[in-house]
C-alpha cells in the first residue's frame, strides 16, 4: 500500500512539474515572439530582390510561429498539456507541423499569426539589401563616372527613395470615409491592377518575368564573381578563371535539392557580418594610404563608352522594390514605413559614395571591377576567400526563389498549369522538377563561363530589371492608379523617373550588350 502510495504522489508531482515547465517554457517564448525577435540574414538582403510570396518562409533567418492551440498531445497531455493561450515560439522550424503543403506534412487546425516586425527591424531588411557585396563594384563605377558617378549614387539613393514610398501609395485606395485601406498586397498585384480590366494578368507576367530575370542574373553574378576572387587570389596556381567557376558551381550543386533554406540561413548573418568587416577592413586600408591619393584622377568628364556600365551598376545596387510590399504590410506600424526609407537610404547612400570614393582614390586608374583584386597578395587571398563562402552561401536564396516563380507558373497554377506538378503526392520531387532545378544551376555556369565579366553583368542587369522595377515600373503605376489625386508637382517628378530611367536603362543595356557580345566572341573563339 506505501509503495502505491508513493507511485501515485510521485506521478502527480512529475505530472505538475511538467505542467509548470511547459507553461513557463510557452511563456518565455510568447514574450520572446511579441518581442519580434530575429534574426536579420543576408537572405534578407538578396531575398529582397526575390518573390513576394517567399517574403516570410524564405527570407527570415529563424522562423517564428505563434501557434494557439487548446492541446498539445504527447506525455505532457492531460494536466500538463494544457497550454491556452500560450505562444510557441519555433527557433529552427521544428515542433508541430503548420499545414499540409508540398513537403507532405499533416494538417494541424492550429492558428498561425505572423510576428510583426519593428522599423529598425524593417529597416536593417532594407540595408541588408541594397549594402550587400555587389557595393564592391562601385568603385569601378567612379573610375568611368568620375564625380558625376558620385552624383548618381547620391541621385539614385534619392530616386529608389521615392520610388519606394509611391509604389506603396499604390497598396492603398480611400473608402467611403476617406480613410485609406490597404487592397492590394504585392508588386504583381499593383501590375495586375494598372493593367485591368483588358489585361488583368499581363501586368504581373511583366513583373514575374523582371523577377526572373534578376534572380538568374544575380546567381549568375554570384558564380562570376567567386571564379574571379578565386583566380586572383592564387594566381600562381595553373587553375583558369572559368575552371574556379566550375569549381564553384560544383559545390553549388545541392542547391538542386533544396526544398527550404533552413540549413543556409544559419550561416547567413555570419556572412552578413564578415562581409561588413571585410568592407571595414578595405576602407582602413585604403585610409592608411591616404598621403598617396590621386586627387586629380577623379574626373569632371564621363567615358561616353563606359559610363553607362555605370549607370547601371549603380542602379542594381540599389534594388529593393521587389520586397517592399511584403515588408511594409508586416511592420507593427506602416506609418513608419517612409521614415524608415529615409535614414536606410540616406545611410546608404553615404556609405556607398565614402567607400566608392576611397577605393578609387587609393587605386585610381588601376581601380579593378571587383575592388579587392587590388588589395596586396596577402590581405587579398583573405578577404577574397571569405567573399567566397559568402557568395556561394548566399547563391541558395536567388536560386531558389527564382525556382519557386518558375514552378509556380510553369508547373503549379492551377488549371492553368502548362506541365504537371513538380512534386509528388508524398512531397519528393520529381524527376522533370529536379531536372529544372538543375538546368538552371547549368546555366548559371555556362553563363558564368562565357561571359566572366562582373561589372557588363552586374551593369546589363541594373540597366534592363533594376531600372524598370526600380524607376520606370513604379512611376507608371503611380500615375494610372493616383493620377486624379496627385498634385502637379508629383506628375512632374514621375514622369521626369519615367524618363531619366528610360534614357539610362536604354543606353546602359545597350553598351552592356555590346561588351557582353564582344566577350562572348572573344570566349568562342578561345
Amino acid at each position: 500500500m506505501a509503495t502505491l502510495i508513493r507511485g501515485k504522489l510521485s506521478n502527480k508531482l512529475t505530472n505538475a512539474a511538467t505542467a509548470v515547465s511547459n507553461k513557463s517554457q510557452a511563456k518565455v517564448s510568447g514574450m520572446f515572439a511579441r518581442m519580434g525577435f530575429q534574426a536579420a540574414t543576408d537572405e534578407e538582403a538578396l531575398g529582397f530582390a526575390a518573390c513576394d510570396d517567399l517574403d516570410y518562409d524564405h527570407r527570415q533567418g529563424m522562423q517564428m510561429d505563434i501557434l494557439t492551440s487548446d492541446e498539445i498531445g504527447g506525455e505532457g497531455s492531460g494536466e500538463g498539456g494544457d497550454l491556452d493561450g500560450d505562444s510557441h515560439y519555433q527557433r529552427d522550424g521544428t515542433g508541430p507541423p503548420h499545414s499540409a503543403s508540398k513537403d507532405g506534412g499533416p494538417t494541424n487546425e492550429l492558428t498561425e499569426v505572423r510576428p510583426k516586425i519593428t522599423a529598425w527591424e524593417a529597416g536593417w531588411n532594407v540595408t541588408n539589401a541594397i549594402q550587400g557585396m555587389f557595393v564592391l563594384g562601385l568603385p569601378y563605377a567612379i573610375l568611368h563616372g568620375g564625380y558625376l558617378g558620385l552624383f548618381l549614387i547620391i541621385f539614385a539613393a534619392v530616386v529608389c527613395c521615392y520610388t519606394g514610398k509611391i509604389l506603396i501609395a499604390c497598396l492603398y485606395e480611400e473608402d467611403e470615409d476617406g480613410q485609406l485601406v490597404r487592397v492590394r498586397d504585392s508588386y504583381v498585384d499593383i501590375a495586375n491592377a494598372c493593367c485591368a480590366p483588358r489585361f488583368p494578368s499581363l501586368g504581373g507576367h511583366v513583373v514575374n518575368v523582371a523577377q526572373i530575370i534578376e534572380l538568374v542574373m544575380t546567381c549568375i553574378l554570384y558564380v562570376v564573381v567567386s571564379g574571379n576572387l578565386m583566380y586572383n587570389s592564387f594566381p600562381n596556381m595553373p587553375i583558369s578563371q572559368k575552371s574556379w567557376a566550375i569549381i564553384a558551381t560544383a559545390a553549388l550543386l545541392p542547391c538542386a535539392f533544396l526544398k527550404n533554406l533552413k540549413a543556409v540561413s544559419k550561416f547567413s548573418l555570419l556572412c552578413t557580418l564578415a562581409h561588413f568587416v571585410i568592407n571595414v577592413l578595405v576602407i582602413a586600408y585604403c585610409l592608411s594610404r591616404a598621403r598617396d591619393w590621386a586627387w586629380d584622377k577623379v574626373k569632371f568628364y564621363i567615358d561616353v563608352k563606359k559610363f553607362p556600365i555605370s549607370i547601371g551598376i549603380i542602379v542594381f545596387s540599389y534594388t529593393s522594390q521587389i520586397f517592399l510590399p511584403s515588408l511594409e504590410g508586416n511592420m507593427q506600424k506602416p506609418s513608419e514605413f517612409h521614415c524608415m526609407m529615409k535614414w536606410t537610404h540616406i545611410a546608404a547612400c553615404i556609405l556607398k559614395g565614402l567607400f566608392a570614393l576611397v577605393a578609387y582614390l587609393t587605386w585610381a586608374d588601376e581601380t579593378k571591377e571587383v575592388i579587392t583584386d587590388n588589395l596586396p597578395p596577402g590581405i587579398r587571398a583573405v578577404v577574397n576567400l571569405f567573399l567566397v563562402a559568402k557568395a556561394l552561401l548566399s547563391y541558395p536564396l536567388p536560386f531558389f526563389a527564382a525556382v519557386e516563380v518558375l514552378e509556380k507558373t510553369f508547373f503549379q497554377d492551377g488549371g492553368r498549369a502548362y506541365f504537371p506538378d513538380c512534386y509528388g503526392g508524398d512531397g519528393r520531387l520529381k524527376s522533370w522538377g529536379l531536372t529544372l532545378r538543375c538546368s538552371l544551376v547549368v546555366f548559371t555556369l555556362l553563363m558564368a563561363i562565357y561571359v566572366p565579366h562582373f561589372a557588363l553583368l552586374m551593369g546589363l542587369t541594373g540597366s534592363l530589371t533594376g531600372a524598370g522595377l526600380c524607376f520606370l515600373l513604379p512611376s507608371i503605376f503611380h500615375l494610372k492608379l493616383l493620377w486624379r489625386k496627385l498634385q502637379w508637382h508629383q506628375v512632374f517628378f514621375d514622369v521626369s523617373i519615367f524618363v531619366i530611367g528610360g534614357i539610362c536603362s536604354i543606353s546602359g543595356f545597350i553598351h552592356s550588350m555590346e561588351g557582353l557580345i564582344e566577350a562572348f566572341k572573344y570566349n568562342i573563339e578561345d
